[in-house]
């Protein structure tokens, strides 16, 4: 069955009308007709069945036949702040696979070391979107766009807080040694050249904990997706 992204319909909707985009999707690719069976998300954890009952390519009109709230809704909150690779395909990565997988926020942070300093929040976003649909989810994860990495250092945050490094540190622990379930969770990922001493420093007294993620030198995308599994399969 065919999902579609509709982040303004009504819990409580008896009707919804596509958008433009989705409706020439449906009728003009997709070729679907009257009475033919739909799935849509919000994006916010609802979940629902409908059925075509206007096949138009510009504005399609669905009969909702089922709604679920919460659906898929997980017992933790994760979020993850790295910074954009030089190589933008490769964050386009992480997005898809960590949406796949469950991720809840996604900050892009700009850090000494940063090779890009500038990203296309809107592409990226609909990359989200798509992997969303792919994966039937029906929370749609957030995405900020690029900020300094001190002005997420000092964002207030109501959880756990921990920055990867590779810098030898004889206080680095696991993640899974440190990880309190079921609660929320914020990972700093670094650069390509990684954080500098000055960042990790700073990211210490913001209350940040120092953590590795294996013995292995991971790239930027890696180290976030590898990440986003460990608190996925922790919390499973």
């Amino acid at each position: 069955m065919h999902i579609f992204y509709t982040p303004d319909i009504a819990s409580n909707a008896t009707h919804y009308m596509l958008s433009e985009e989705e409706s020439k999707h449906a009728i003009r690719v997709l070729r679907l007709q009257p009475n033919d069976k739909v799935q849509l998300v919000d994006g916010k954890g609802g979940f629902y069945t409908a059925g075509i009952m206007d096949a138009h390519p510009k504005k399609t009109l669905l009969a909702v036949e089922t709604s679920e709230q919460e659906h898929g809704k997980r017992n933790h909150y994760l979020h993850i702040a790295v910074a954009p690779t030089k190589n933008i395909e490769r964050i386009e990565w992480f997005l898809e696979k960590a949406t796949e997988i469950g991720i809840d926020e996604v900050s892009l942070i700009l850090c000494q070391r940063s090779e890009r300093k500038e990203a296309k929040v809107e592409r990226l976003d609909k990359i989200i979107t798509s992997a969303v649909k792919q994966s039937l989810k029906a929370y749609h994860p957030k995405l900020n766009g690029v900020q300094p990495l001190s002005k997420l250092l000092n964002a207030p945050f109501e959880g756990q807080k921990f920055v990867a490094h590779c810098l030898p540190d004889q206080d680095k622990v696991s993640l899974a040694s440190q990880l309190q379930l079921q609660g929320n969770c914020l990972v700093l990922i670094g650069p390509e050249g990684d954080f500098t001493e000055k960042e990790i420093e700073e990211a210490l007294q913001n209350g940040f904990k120092p953590i590795t993620l294996g013995d292995s030198r991971l790239r930027t995308e890696t180290a976030a997706l590898e990440a986003c599994f460990e608190v996925n399969f922790l919390n499973r």
